[in-house]
C-alpha cells in the first residue's frame, strides 16, 4: 500500500529584516483557512536576520494576530527542481477581529496606494529589478557576456521557466557586471503585485540555485570591494482613466508636473527613508559615489549615479514613449522589505504632490567635484553614510515617522539599532561575509 504526500502551501509575510517567514498547510486546507488565516505573533516583527528576537521589544511574549492569505497573490511552480511544488501565498497580518494590524507592511503599501489614489487619482505601476550573485564552482567569465550566463546552464532557463509558471512574468535574465553576478527583471505590474513578485523572485531564485548545488545571495555587498547588488525600484503612474501620467514631452526630461512633484517629495525625504530601503550595515558600503548606486539626493536623466533616474524610452517602430516612461529609485537593496520600501517611496512622493513642490533640477556632472555652494543650489544632500546615521535621519524626520504607528517606528529603530550593535566589532570583510550567508 502506497501513500501520497500532499504538497504544502506556505502562507507568508516578509518582516523588517526582509526575511520571508510563514506557516504551511496542506494544499487541501488552503481554502478552509483562507478567511481566518493562521496564527502569528506580534513579536515576530522584532525578529533579526540572525534568528533571534530583539529583547526588549514593544511586543513581549503575549498577544496573537492572524496571517491571512491573499489568494490572488499565490505563486506556484513545479519547475524549481525540488521534490514538491514551490507554493507560496502572500498574506496580510490582521488582529483577531480581522482589522488591520499596525505592523503589517503589506497593508502599509496597500494603504499608501489607496491614499495616493484618493488624493490625486493616480495609481502606481512598478517593477523590482533584482541583482544577485551565485556561489559555485565556475570557470571565470567576462562581465555581461553570453559565455558568463551559459556556463551556469541550465540555471537561467530553469529560473525563467519557474518564474513564468509561478506567475511572476519575468522579462530578462543576464550575467551582470560583477563576478558571478546576475540580474533578473519582471514585467511592470500594479505596485502591490510588484512587491509580491519581488518576494517570489528572491525565494524562487534561491531554490533553483540550491537545487543546482549553489547558493544565490541578494546581499548588498559580497565583499567590501565587490560590485554591489542593488534592488532598483521602477515606478510610473496612470490616471483615473488608465492613461499614462508620468510623461510630458514639453517639460524638462519629459517629466510631467505631477511626476516632478512626486520626485521632489522623494528627494526631500530621501535621507529619512534610506534606512528602510537600504536596511543593513553593508548597504552603506554600496551607497557611495562612483559606484553606480546612489550617494546624493539627485534626480537625473539616464545617469546611474543618481538616486532617481529617468529611464530611457525608445521610439523604434513608432513605440509610444508615454507608455514606457518610468523613474528608477536606486537607493535600495534586498535587505529592505519590498512592501515597506515602496510604501515609503509612495508616501514621500505624496508629500511632494500635496505641497505642489516644483520639479527638482535635472543634475548633470559629478557632485563630489562640485563646491558645497553648487551642491546646495542644486539641492544635493549627501545620503547617510552608515546605517546608524540613516536611523538617526529617520528618527529626525517627523514627517516620515508620522506615516507609521509609533510602535512600528519603535520596533523598526530598535531592530536596526540592535543589528548595528551586534556587528559593531566586525570589520567590513566579516560584515560582508555574514550578510552574504543571510541574504
Amino acid at each position: 500500500m502506497t501513500s501520497t504526500v500532499e504538497p504544502l502551501v506556505a502562507v507568508v509575510t516578509t518582516d523588517l529584516s526582509a526575511i520571508t517567514r510563514g506557516r504551511s498547510v496542506v494544499e487541501s486546507k488552503l481554502q478552509k483557512i483562507a478567511a481566518t488565516g493562521v496564527g502569528w505573533l506580534q513579536a515576530n516583527l522584532s525578529l533579526t536576520p540572525f534568528n533571534s528576537i530583539v529583547d526588549p521589544n514593544p511586543w513581549g511574549s503575549s498577544g496573537d494576530v492572524r496571517l491571512v492569505p491573499d489568494l490572488n497573490a499565490r505563486f506556484r511552480t513545479v519547475l524549481t527542481g525540488s521534490a514538491t511544488p514551490f507554493d507560496m501565498v502572500a498574506g496580510n497580518i490582521v488582529e483577531l477581529d480581522g482589522s488591520p494590524w499596525v505592523g503589517c507592511t503589506r497593508t502599509m503599501l496597500r494603504d499608501a496606494l489607496a491614499e495616493l489614489k484618493a488624493a490625486t487619482g493616480l495609481s502606481v505601476i512598478a517593477t523590482f529589478e533584482h541583482e544577485f550573485h551565485i556561489e559555485g564552482d565556475f570557470v571565470p567569465g567576462h562581465s555581461l557576456s553570453f559565455q558568463a550566463l551559459r556556463r551556469t546552464d541550465p540555471f537561467a532557463p530553469n529560473l525563467m521557466a519557474a518564474l513564468e509558471e509561478a506567475g511572476v512574468a519575468p522579462e530578462v535574465v543576464i550575467a551582470e557586471f560583477g563576478n558571478e553576478q546576475f540580474e533578473v527583471t519582471h514585467e511592470p505590474a500594479d505596485a502591490l503585485a510588484a512587491a509580491d513578485r519581488a518576494v517570489a523572485i528572491r525565494e524562487i531564485t534561491r531554490e533553483v540555485a540550491r537545487n543546482a548545488g549553489w547558493r544565490a545571495s541578494f546581499t548588498p555587498k559580497a565583499a567590501p570591494d565587490a560590485v554591489g547588488n542593488g534592488l532598483h525600484i521602477h515606478f510610473s503612474f496612470i490616471d483615473a482613466a488608465g492613461k499614462p501620467a508620468t510623461y510630458d514631452p514639453a517639460r524638462p526630461g519629459g517629466l510631467s508636473s505631477q511626476a516632478g512633484a512626486f520626485c521632489a517629495g522623494v528627494l526631500r525625504h530621501l535621507p529619512g527613508i534610506t534606512a528602510m530601503t537600504a536596511a543593513s550595515v553593508s548597504s552603506y558600503y554600496r551607497l557611495k559615489p562612483h559606484s553606480w548606486s546612489s550617494s546624493y539626493t539627485w534626480l537625473a536623466d539616464r545617469d546611474r549615479e543618481a538616486s532617481l533616474r529617468i529611464c530611457p524610452t525608445v521610439t523604434i517602430g513608432g513605440r509610444d514613449p508615454a507608455r514606457q516612461y518610468n523613474i528608477e529609485y536606486r537607493a535600495a537593496d534586498a535587505t529592505g522589505n519590498p512592501y515597506l520600501s515602496l510604501a515609503a517611496i509612495i508616501l514621500a512622493g505624496l508629500e511632494g504632490l500635496k505641497a505642489k513642490l516644483p520639479t527638482p533640477p535635472l543634475v548633470t556632472g559629478d557632485p563630489t567635484l562640485m563646491s558645497e555652494a553648487e551642491r546646495k543650489k542644486l539641492g544635493l544632500v549627501r545620503l547617510p553614510e552608515t546605517l546608524p546615521a540613516a536611523l538617526d535621519a529617520l528618527a529626525a524626520d517627523s514627517t516620515v515617522t508620522g506615516w507609521f504607528a509609533p510602535v512600528f517606528v519603535e520596533t523598526f529603530l530598535g531592530l536596526k539599532r540592535h543589528e548595528t550593535e551586534r556587528l559593531a566589532g566586525l570589520d567590513p570583510v566579516a560584515v560582508c561575509d555574514l550578510y552574504r550567508t543571510l541574504y
